[in-house]
């Protein structure tokens, strides 16, 4: 997975307030914001809690796709397969924690039960100008 197309996905992940990710149960589409994204062991991680329903539908349904508009630069398409071990390092579980925590949310610390990590397995990107989708190499 080359590092340049990681760091440029990650970028316009976190250079918004929020991007949004689709799951897919039972043929309905589901859609929310999310905010974090970090790179860890050459992978693309994510942070959400047990108890939502974004988790439970995961677990049914490991595909995924996301989207995130970079006011002058475009926006960017993500697919890939949940990977559902959670493999976080304490630094990213720290990370992880305190962003969700500056949302509102509240977990007992950075190793609250009901946080999990996932990653972006078998990613595919493209970013789009408004001219042209340009395929990411991940």
């Amino acid at each position: 997975m080359p590092a340049e197309g990681l760091e440029k996905v990650l970028q316009y992940m976190t250079s918004v307030p929020a991007w949004y990710l689709a799951t897919s149960v039972d043929g309905q589409p589901h859609v929310r914001p999310f905010s974090f994204a970090q790179i860890q062991d050459g992978k693309l991680w994510f942070v959400t809690a047990t108890t939502k329903d974004v988790w439970q539908e995961l677990l049914q349904n490991q595909l995924f796709e996301a989207t995130s508009w970079w006011p002058g630069h475009g926006w960017l398409i993500l697919r890939g397969k949940a990977g559902l071990i959670d493999e976080a390092s304490p630094e990213m579980r720290e990370a992880g924690w305190q962003h969700l925590e500056g949302l509102g949310e509240h977990y007992d610390g950075p190793n609250d039960e009901t946080l999990v990590f996932f990653s972006a397995d078998e990613p595919q990107a493209w970013i789009c100008d408004h001219e042209e989708w340009v395929p990411v190499e991940l």
